[in-house]
C-alpha cells in the first residue's frame, strides 16, 4: 500500500512533465531562431567555341532608305481567287567598298608626286527590311496561310529594296563618295597627288628601251 500511495503522488508530476514536453515541442520554434533556408546552388557550365574569325575590310559609304507599298500576289488555282498581301515597307541598302580585295599590285607610285590606287568595285554591303517600321496593310484570300504568305511577302519586299537601290544608282554614288572620302585622306597620308581608278585598270609604267 505505501508503494501505491507513492505512485499516486508521483502520477501528477509525471503527467505535468509529459504535458510540459509536448508543450515545449509545440512552442520551441518561437524561441529558437530558425536556420535560414539553404538557397539551392546553381552551377552553370558553359563552353563557348570560336568557330571562325572574319577580317572585315568594308567601308560603308552611302545608305539609301526606302518607303514603299508592296503588293504580293500568289496564284492558287484557276478556280479560286489569288492570295494577296499588301505591305507598307521601310527598308535600307548600304553601299561599300571591300578593301580586303586590294593587293600590293593595286597601288603604284609614279615618281615622287603621284600614286595610283585601284579601288575594288563598289557593292551593296547589305539590304534589309526594317520590320519595326513595316506592317501588313491588308490580306485577302489567305486560306488560313497567313503566316506563310506574310513571310513570303517580306522576302519579296526585301528583294525589291535591293532592286530599288540598284536602280537608284547606289553603286555609282558609292564610287563618288569613295573619291570624296579617300582621295583627300590618302593625299594627306602620302603627301602625293592621288589618282583613284577602278581595280584592274591601273596604268603601270611602260618599261624603257633595252640597252
Amino acid at each position: 500500500m505505501p508503494l501505491l500511495r507513492f505512485l499516486l503522488k508521483l502520477f501528477p508530476w509525471l503527467m505535468a512533465l509529459i504535458v510540459g514536453l509536448l508543450l515545449w515541442r509545440t512552442i520551441k520554434d518561437f524561441f529558437i531562431a530558425r536556420e535560414p533556408a539553404k538557397v539551392p546552388e546553381v552551377v552553370v557550365n558553359y563552353n563557348t567555341v570560336l568557330t571562325s574569325v572574319e577580317e572585315l575590310g568594308r567601308m560603308e559609304l552611302v545608305r539609301y532608305n526606302f518607303k514603299d507599298v508592296v503588293e504580293y500576289e500568289r496564284n492558287v488555282s484557276r478556280w479560286i481567287p489569288n492570295s494577296r498581301v499588301v505591305l507598307i515597307v521601310s527598308g535600307e541598302a548600304v553601299g561599300c567598298l571591300d578593301f580586303a580585295k586590294i593587293t600590293r599590285a593595286d597601288i603604284q607610285f609614279q615618281g615622287d608626286s603621284l600614286v595610283q590606287v585601284a579601288l575594288p568595285a563598289p557593292e551593296i554591303c547589305y539590304y534589309k527590311v526594317d520590320h519595326s517600321k513595316s506592317k501588313v496593310f491588308a490580306k485577302e484570300n489567305t486560306y488560313f496561310q497567313d503566316a506563310e504568305l506574310v513571310e513570303q511577302s517580306f522576302k519579296y519586299a526585301e528583294q525589291n529594296v535591293k532592286k530599288a537601290a540598284l536602280n537608284s544608282g547606289i553603286l555609282r554614288q558609292t564610287q563618288v563618295n569613295a573619291e570624296k572620302v579617300l582621295k583627300p585622306m590618302l593625299e594627306e597620308i602620302t603627301g602625293r597627288r592621288v589618282v583613284l581608278v577602278p581595280q584592274r585598270r591601273i596604268q603601270n609604267p611602260k618599261p624603257g628601251p633595252k640597252r
